[in-house]
């Protein structure tokens, strides 16, 4: 599986919003960029898609930035990636379908569902949790 540069900086900037979420507080969008190398325009067009979608919202002023919309245990990280990337399936390059073809085409989207299933099984929650564990393992061992 092959992960755009845009696919993963939508799933750092939610994760980032979802380590947060419990403050209340927005995140500046410069700081969120900053933070994770992020170029600000290519964020920008992530951030708007992601409130299009319904899972982010924005403030102006300030004390403005981005926040989740939902719990980080709502959102999971295969519906960040369907918004960014798009629902996919896969389909064949050959112009002729014969039984071989069909053959691979089925085996092919089947694996495609079973990774669709693992990834909308994985929340922001988990991985919040996962990154912290992370972090404590790097300051503590």
């Amino acid at each position: 599986m092959k992960i755009s540069a845009k696919t993963e900086y939508a799933c750092i900037a939610v994760l980032e919003l979802a380590i947060r979420h419990s403050s209340g507080e927005p995140i500046r969008m410069r700081e969120l960029a900053d933070a994770h190398g992020i170029p600000t325009q290519f964020l920008v067009q992530i951030l708007l898609q992601l409130k299009g979608a319904g899972l982010v919202t924005s403030t102006r002023g300030a004390s403005g930035g981005y926040q989740l919309v939902k719990s980080p245990e709502q959102i999971t990280l295969g519906e960040v990636m369907a918004i960014v990337e798009g629902e996919s399936t896969p389909q064949s390059n050959v112009s002729i379908e014969t039984p071989l073809v069909q053959a691979l085409l089925g085996a092919w989207r089947k694996a495609d569902q079973k990774l669709s299933n693992s990834l909308r099984s994985v929340t922001f929650a988990d991985l919040v949790s996962r990154a912290d564990s992370q972090i404590e393992q790097m300051y503590y061992i």
